[in-house]
């Protein structure tokens, strides 16, 4: 039995070396979600006695990149058909956009917003199985 000879395609690589460079770069960066951590986060603008004033900022930036993180893991897992992920979503980047207030009440309210909103959509998330629930 004879072939025939059928010709082969060289193989491309599907990135560049540059792009293979960013992506390991990404890799190396990246962590995983920590429920816990945000947890954590959300009890401590949640608590009955509000956090010092100079923890006001840090914390502030730490509950907006848990909800930018839970914002990215609803859109990459099309929570977003669910009406209250929805909501929730457009709620979690009205605030992370938001500017810190300057006065001290003001703060502490924003802060609390942020918290609610990061508990909501992380529960609301575990409610639809997108994540696991954190300990």
């Amino acid at each position: 039995m004879t072939g025939t000879a059928r010709p082969v395609r060289r193989w491309v690589p599907p990135l560049s070396g540059t792009e293979l460079v960013i992506v390991l770069d990404r890799l190396r960066s990246w962590s995983p979600f920590d429920g816990g951590a945000l947890l954590d986060d959300v009890a401590a603008v949640l608590d009955d006695v509000p956090p010092p004033e100079e923890d006001t900022a840090p914390l502030a930036e730490l509950l907006r990149g848990h909800l930018a993180r839970l914002v990215t893991i609803a859109v990459a897992s099309e929570a977003e058909q669910d009406p209250t992920v929805a909501q929730l979503v457009l709620r979690a980047r009205s605030l992370h956009a938001g500017p810190l207030p300057c006065g001290r009440q003001e703060a502490i309210a924003h802060l609390r917003r942020l918290g609610w909103t990061a508990n909501e959509l992380h529960d609301r998330l575990t409610v639809i199985r997108c994540l696991k629930e954190a300990a």
